[in-house]
């Protein structure tokens, strides 16, 4: 990955690096599915986008005509949940490699996933999801190369 994408790891790694880490077994068992959870999330994100897009579609002329304000950000959404979930699926052979391109697709996966959350108002719950996921994404890091 490029090297500005490394400065942004460098950068939020320390923060989690202090943190109780989780029993090696655990961290092997994360390692051995998360190819597994990209790969499913990954296919039920982008149905879901693509839904999104569809129903969107499909009730824009209400809303225009009654004046819905804020009907836009819907689509902004599924573009995001798109977006997010290809890069699940782009994670996949590399996270069964083992291969630190993956684990990094994953990172930018959560990154985009915390600034919708901020961008959405859901502050609260973004920034609880990403604290999870940043840490149980540091805690296997070691395993990629």
């Amino acid at each position: 990955m490029a090297k500005n994408s490394m400065d942004v790891v460098g950068m939020v790694e320390p923060l989690f690096a202090s943190l109780p880490k989780l029993p090696k077994n655990a961290r092997e068992t994360l390692v051995k599915i998360a190819p597994w959870l990209a790969l499913i999330f990954g296919v039920l994100g982008v149905l879901a986008g693509v839904a999104g897009f569809g129903i969107l579609s499909f009730f824009s002329p209400v809303a225009v005509a009654t004046g819905v304000q804020g009907y836009g950000f819907g689509f902004v959404s599924a573009i995001v949940l798109l977006v997010s979930s290809v890069m699940m699926l782009a994670a996949y052979p590399g996270l069964n490699k083992k291969s630190m391109s993956g684990w990094n697709l994953l990172f930018w996966s959560e990154v985009l996933n915390l600034a919708y959350g901020i961008l959405s108002m859901s502050i609260v719950s973004g920034i609880i999801g990403a604290l999870i996921g940043f840490y149980i994404l540091f805690q296997i890091k070691s395993y990629y190369k």
